[in-house]
């Protein structure tokens, strides 16, 4: 029993190092900007096509400006948007969500989209033809006006923006809906001019790589970086290194391209209809993934469209669900999403009923004890066979001394007379590691937690508690617990059990609120039934 209970200690430390491991992967070193790598468009034409090595020389650079000279903003809000679009190239250069405070200490609206020092983010969209105009990246839209505000008698708004040339009209226009973060881009192109115009769409996420960091277990540790899903290629990550690397250039006939960060993301989804192309590159150390429609051709004198969504919101799962297929796994819980969904969907249920997540959290710890209540019953049940026997195994010990192998021995044939398992304490605890981690990025990756309030000073639990009480009370409860398990009789072992909650409180104390609050109820919940059970075995009465 005393070698499986330091096992567990070792494996412990481990799954600590794998965490860290984890957050060095994601915040570790940063890739270095690269030269621009050039893709060329195939002369012959293709059923998609990748725009060129860049096609917009004024595209400013890791700390842009404004643009040209001609070029202004135009504002549009909505009940969940708030953005600026820039007339040149008709480029989102600024998104806020409303609904979504910056921090618990800020409540200013939530910054996902901006042209500024320390954060270049922008969501672009344009046209590239085949020996004909058509407005690029560097294009200048004339608007209608320079704001847009979604009325409370409207579901719909529409934002145009025109550009012109001999031969050409094309609109471009940004449709947005009341209660959705999907804004639907389209443009139209009227051929005016005598001769066939052919061209293609190209849409792209273009950013800095971020510079902010968090400490170990604090903040935002999953993955950011780029995400391509195809049919044939489901969620594929494609992280800063590999848009350096320029090297993906992928057809697919449905599908989507996301940009990932901690609770929030930007993701381009292309009709169903036709082989679009995927790509990803960087250029002068911003990095870009994108995508570009089939040709089309419009006669002179008719008119074709392009069109594709666009998301720019916070990781809700029934949002993401409804926007495209598999979007929701941008909600990335790791290996044991199989686990952690389950998981989400029946807290999310208890909140519907509840209405405040710390209680639901509450509730969904007791729900989870019932389930493995047989389980842990097990091993209560061994634990305090193990404490009744304590005396004897002392005697033991005091009677073979150092002799280990005859300690042993007469250690197995106690268990075997007094029909213990001395494993029965440690494998169910084992069975139910994986729900613990499970929950953990589940609890961390939620973005429905975040500045979730539960009571009192607890008013975000996916910070940490801002007074510690929680990791105290956690800490408390871990050595009570330890007072009802029986004790090693090694004396290192003894250290090491004594001084495991004060390590587990030193880290707990950097874990989200949410979390902690999990594993005190648990522990709780775990100290009330070892107790009944200990104390009926020691009464006999088992």
């Amino acid at each position: 029993m005393q070698n499986v209970r330091l096992f567990l200690v070792l494996a412990l430390g481990f799954l600590l190092l794998l965490l860290w491991n984890a957050w060095q992967q994601d915040y570790g070193q940063r890739p270095v900007a690269v030269e621009d790598t050039a893709q060329q468009e195939p002369a012959a034409p293709a059923p998609a096509a990748t725009p060129d090595s860049d096609s917009s020389p004024t595209v400013p650079g890791a700390i842009p400006g404004s643009g040209t000279a001609a070029a202004t903003t135009v504002r549009v809000v909505t009940d969940l948007l708030d953005l600026d679009i820039s007339t040149q190239g008709g480029d989102i250069v600024r998104a806020q969500l409303p609904t979504h405070a910056q921090s618990n200490d800020d409540d200013t609206p939530y910054t996902l989209l901006a042209r500024q020092p320390g954060l270049y983010y922008i969501v672009q969209s344009a046209l590239q033809a085949d020996n004909a105009q058509a407005p690029g990246l560097d294009a200048v839209y004339t608007a209608e006006a320079e704001s847009y505000s979604l009325q409370p008698e409207q579901n719909t708004l529409v934002v145009p923006l025109v550009w012109e040339a001999e031969g050409v009209r094309v609109t471009k226009r940004y449709f947005f809906e009341r209660d959705s973060y999907v804004v639907r881009v389209e443009h139209e192109v009227q051929n005016t001019g005598s001769a066939a115009w052919r061209g293609f769409q190209f849409a792209q996420l273009r950013r800095t790589a971020p510079q902010e960091r968090g400490g170990f277990l604090l903040g935002a540790q999953s993955y950011t970086g780029g995400v391509l899903h195809t049919p044939d290629d489901r969620y594929n990550k494609i992280d800063f290194d590999d848009m350096a690397k320029g090297t993906l250039q992928q057809d697919a006939e449905a599908g989507w391209i996301a940009m990932l960060q901690h609770y929030f993301l930007t993701a381009w989804v292309p009709p169903e209809q036709g082989v679009h192309r995927f790509f990803a590159r960087a250029v002068d150390g911003q990095y870009i993934l994108g995508m570009s429609s089939p040709w089309r051709t419009a006669e002179p004198g008719s008119t074709v469209s392009y069109d594709a969504r666009l998301y720019l919101g916070p990781k809700e799962q029934d949002r993401l669900a409804a926007v495209a297929t598999d979007l929701e796994l941008t909600v990335d819980y790791g290996i044991l999403s199989f686990i952690a969904k389950p998981l989400f969907w029946l807290l999310d249920k208890i909140h519907d009923f509840i209405g405040n997540w710390g209680w639901s959290i509450v509730i969904l710890t007791l729900l989870i004890k019932l389930v493995f209540f047989k389980l842990s019953e097990t091993s209560y049940r061994s634990m305090a066979r193990m404490r009744k026997m304590q005396p004897k195994m002392q005697q033991l010990k005091e009677r073979f001394g150092d002799d280990r192998q005859k300690l042993n021995q007469a250690l197995m044939e106690l268990y075997k007379k007094e029909k213990i398992n001395p494993l029965g304490g440690c494998l169910p605890i084992l069975i139910q590691i994986p729900v613990f981690i499970a929950l953990y990025w589940m609890l961390l990756e939620s973005v429905e937690l975040r500045h979730a309030d539960f009571m009192l000073w607890i008013n975000d639990l996916s910070s940490p508690d801002p007074f510690y009480v929680l990791p105290i009370l956690m800490g408390l409860s871990m050595l009570l617990q330890q007072r009802l398990n029986p004790a090693p009789m090694d004396p290192v072992q003894q250290k090491i059990m004594t001084f495991l909650p004060i390590v587990f409180t030193a880290f707990f104390l950097l874990f989200p609120a949410g979390l902690v609050l999990y594993w005190v109820t648990n522990n709780v919940i775990s100290i009330a039934q070892q107790w009944v059970i200990t104390r009926r075995i020691e009464a006999g009465e088992e």
